[in-house]
């Protein structure tokens, strides 16, 4: 039996890397950031935590070559969609799951965390961390794979 691995979730950091980023994500494996990044040296401060895949959101630039528009991936077994959300117009769980396949389904945009299961699929938006907006409490997620069971935890950046 494989040991338990653990995934940093991140979104929306519009160029901002929080303090709070660096406790919260220790540990993990990777970070997938679902998008609105705004700028390499984001990447690359995450980097320092565990290696990074991101997509590109709305206020990314085009074309950016570390920033592709979806990420598509197996890991540990289970099956990952990461976008941002922002090409479904509003993104919502039931359009999401309309639209990808996939146990895992990751957006950002709305700057809202979300998890929602139905039947088999877990569909989350860890929220934003970058400049707090909206009077929404900046968050990250940890998911934790344990076989096919998929736990999720939002943490709450203070900083």
């Amino acid at each position: 039996m494989t040991a338990p691995l653990v995934i940093g979730v991140i979104s929306d950091t519009h160029g901002l890397v929080r303090p709070d980023v660096h406790n919260a994500l220790a540990g993990v494996y990777l970070i997938l950031h679902a998008g609105d990044v705004c700028g390499d040296e984001v990447l690359d401060e995450l980097a320092t935590i565990a290696p990074v895949a991101a997509v590109a959101g709305n206020c990314d630039p085009p074309g950016h070559p570390r920033l592709p528009a979806r990420i598509d991936r197996t890991i540990h077994g289970v099956t990952f969609h990461v976008s941002h959300g922002h090409e479904l117009g509003v993104p919502t769980a039931a359009k999401l799951l309309a639209t990808y396949d996939a146990s895992v389904i990751i957006y950002g945009h709305t700057h809202r965390p979300l998890v929602h299961r139905e039947g088999g699929t877990l569909v989350l938006n860890p929220g934003a961390a970058g400049p707090r907006r909206f009077d929404i409490k900046p968050t990250v997620a940890r998911l934790t794979i344990d076989g096919s069971n998929v736990e999720v935890e939002l943490v709450e950046l203070e900083r």
